[in-house]
């Protein structure tokens, strides 16, 4: 069993794979937190807990002085009655104070996992998976219960937590913060990992030291942003790639987030995380209930390895849904960086005709197809085919580029609205607004108002008939700037700040109605890149653009810190044209190609430019691709060398049944008189053969492990090498 309950001691066991995770009903009734770590038998509450009499910490009882919630290890801390951290929760009661006090009522373990109501989740595909927990708290005065809902997987070492909140009172209540986890740690002794970046070069590894206060990472843009991604991690001093102690923390959300770490004055630490509370309320109504998203939780001993590992994993099969979570992704071509909104049909049936000489399977015609989209300042909303470029239509050239053999993709961007559409003429209050305001745009262009039902009706509607309209295999999702002037003109005055919630959940029902609709269309979803590379967007499109840059260089940092938390089956990455549209660098068409093999590989340029030598590495790297994209998009993946620490980088990847491998080693800046370095792999199995499949030569697994490979001298800036084994 996942989870045990001894009512004796009133313990809960949570057992997810080789980790525990045990709480303890306080005599008070609060709900503690003992236990986060390797599988344990069991434990003894009064050896856990430790009280005493702390000056300045008050006592909810007078008559124990020693007892005081300031000290104990809270599992779902609120603010007022004397623990003065970061609380998860805060309710606004109808007399305006926001004082409440969650106690333990009752719980109910069952197999398998339930759905989230509205939102995405990981999920079972059967109930021998896992088991959950949920433990109802309440505040007996207002009605307010929150019931806590614990995953813990059976084969997996992660624990997926949400909580439910329901008004049993008699009386409204406001909801001013509802996060969707929290844990007190007994010690500080920690780094804080996150990832942080900027529009072309998101998810930048960052790791410091705990210091006394409050750190933390949000959101505020109305999505979970390229600024920083919706995950965090409390690791040991000394942890590394393969040790130490590492505790991951992801949020399946894809709006405002945050995740805040607070050391307190006795060097405990408390960690939070969920929906911001910044501009946020939710109104509860007697008998409402509000759901927060899901948070996942991982502990690793295996560094940070173990922790991707399990998150790779988890999210590639119980998070990523329909025919494609399994499926072998297709090599693209995207127009995009070839023709920006200048092409017709003839141009994109030349660049297809490239691509299928080259043996591409995909050709992906990107903005600039519909309404008079001849830049950005227009059309958005407008999704009817610009009979002007297409002169017959998208269905003929959809015909063309299935002649040749290959499928046809397309890119929409159903969120957004320009001022210059039919559309917006049509409905100017159908975007997100602020009555009397001005409405700032960002790339010439408004969001809809996804809280409105009829809002979403249209955006599923819409782009329901391009998709119906001819035989469409693939969907890029596009989503290009953040919210402002956060409002609905439908939502009444007490609910506004409800607006950047409500939209997500618009999003989410959206984008379940249209991928439930066409189930044999690959969906990948972009926001200016990387800017929603989210679990909660995974859950609905198997696969993310990953950035906008695709220059061979930033990526590696780019690929090398998406890799801490999301598989590499949902990364897309394309070789682009010299010098790169966003650093002007120029780098060869063998590295760029080695960096994008290491995702679901694509190009994005004007393959009729092509050399013929370039022509022909480029078809070298599409048959290479093909063979190698079942392991390295579903296979276990390694970091070997970190680009954030010196001018190389390296990971390797192991098939699921550990006969092929393939390790990545780039170079960026050579440097004069260099010494000989070795590449060390992992995850081989020692007592094992495997053969260089390119020369020949054969190497025992401990070899390639322990004593490593020679690397050539790189002669020049931006090289790359790429060494193929196969087990005996």
């Amino acid at each position: 069993m996942s989870i045990i309950y001894d009512a004796e001691q009133r313990l809960f066991y949570l057992h997810a794979g080789r980790t525990s995770y045990v709480l303890h009903v306080y005599k008070s009734g609060h709900l503690t937190h003992l236990y986060w770590g390797d599988r344990i038998r069991e434990l003894q509450p009064d050896r856990m807990i430790r009280t005493m009499d702390r000056a300045f910490s008050p006592n909810p009882n007078p008559d124990d002085r020693s007892y005081s919630l300031d000290m104990l290890p809270l599992e779902f801390p609120g603010y007022g009655n004397s623990d003065y951290r970061q609380p998860a929760y805060q309710a606004q009661l109808a007399n305006g104070t926001t004082v409440t006090d969650l106690q333990y009522i009752s719980h109910t373990i069952t197999q398998g996992k339930a759905k989230l109501a509205g939102l995405p989740a990981t999920y079972t595909e059967d109930a021998s998976e896992a088991q959950t927990l949920e433990i109802v708290l309440e505040d007996k005065l207002s009605g307010l219960q929150a019931i806590l809902s614990y995953t813990a997987f059976a084969a997996l070492d992660a624990i997926a937590r949400s909580v439910r909140f329901v008004n049993h009172g008699q009386q409204s209540l406001k909801l001013l913060r509802a996060l969707s986890m929290n844990v007190d740690f007994a010690h500080d002794k920690f780094d804080l990992l996150h990832l942080s970046g900027a529009w072309a070069r998101e998810r930048y590894i960052e790791r410091r030291a705990l210091k006394p206060g409050t750190q933390s990472i949000e959101s505020r843009r109305g999505a979970s942003s390229h600024q920083h991604n919706p995950f965090l991690a409390l690791v040991s001093h000394d942890a590394t790639e393969d040790h130490g102690s590492v505790y991951g923390f992801s949020l399946v959300y894809s709006g405002n987030f945050l995740a805040s770490v607070e050391v307190d004055q006795m060097y405990t630490t408390r960690l939070s995380m969920g929906i911001n509370p910044f501009d946020f309320d939710w109104l509860l109504e007697p008998g409402e209930t509000f759901q927060t998203p899901e948070a996942v939780m991982v502990y690793s001993k295996q560094g940070l390895t173990g922790m991707s590992q399990t998150f790779h994993e988890l999210y590639r099969t119980r998070l990523c849904r329909g025919e494609f979570r399994d499926k072998a992704r297709p090599v693209l071509i995207n127009n995009w960086e070839a023709t920006y909104f200048n092409f017709n049909a003839e141009k994109i049936e030349q660049i297809a005709k490239a691509g299928k000489e080259l043996g591409i399977e995909l050709f992906v015609l990107d903005d600039g197809w519909f309404g008079k989209r001849n830049d950005d300042t227009t059309s958005l909303g407008d999704w009817s085919v610009d009979r002007n470029k297409l002169e017959n239509g998208l269905e003929d050239l959809v015909k063309r580029v299935n002649d040749l053999g290959m499928q046809f993709g397309i890119w929409f961007e159903p969120e957004m609205i320009s001022r210059d559409s039919e559309l917006y003429r049509a409905h100017p209050d159908w975007c997100l607004h602020v009555p009397n305001r001005t409405r700032s745009e960002g790339r010439n262009q408004l969001i809809l108002d996804l809280t409105r039902p009829e809002v979403c009706d249209y955006i599923v509607a819409s782009v329901s008939s391009v998709l119906a309209s001819a035989p469409i295999a693939y969907v890029k999702w596009d989503m290009n700037r953040h919210m402002t002037e956060i409002g609905s003109a439908a939502l009444p005055p007490e609910r506004q700040r409800e607006t950047a919630h409500r939209y997500m959940l618009g999003l989410y029902d959206v984008m379940e109605r249209i991928t439930s609709a066409f189930p044999h269309v690959l969906f990948e979803s972009c926001s200016g890149g990387g800017g929603r590379f989210d679990p909660g967007i995974l859950h609905y499109m198997p696969q993310t653009w990953t950035s906008d840059n695709t220059d061979a260089v930033v990526r590696l940092k780019i690929q090398y810190g998406t890799s801490l938390v999301y598989p590499i089956s949902a990364m897309g990455a394309h070789v682009s044209a010299v010098p790169n549209h966003q650093v002007h660098r120029t780098t060869s068409l063998q590295m760029r190609g080695d960096v994008a093999m290491s995702g679901n590989f694509g190009y994005e340029l004007d393959l009729t430019k092509f050399t013929p030598e370039e022509r022909e590495l480029a078809a070298q790297q599409v048959a290479l691709y093909k063979e190698l994209r079942e392991f390295v998009q579903f296979g276990r993946f390694y970091r070997l060398a970190s680009p954030f620490e010196g001018m190389q980088a390296a990971w390797m990847f192991v098939s699921a049944n550990g006969q092929d491998v393939l390790a990545c080693s780039f170079n960026i800046l050579a440097e004069p008189n260099a010494p000989f370095s070795r590449l060390k792999l992992k995850g081989l199995d020692p007592q094992q053969n495997y053969h260089n499949v390119e020369t020949g030569e054969v190497y025992g697994g401990d070899e390639l492990m322990y004593a490593g490979i020679s690397l050539p001298l790189p002669h020049g800036d931006f090289q790359s090498q790429l060494f193929r084994f196969r087990a005996e």
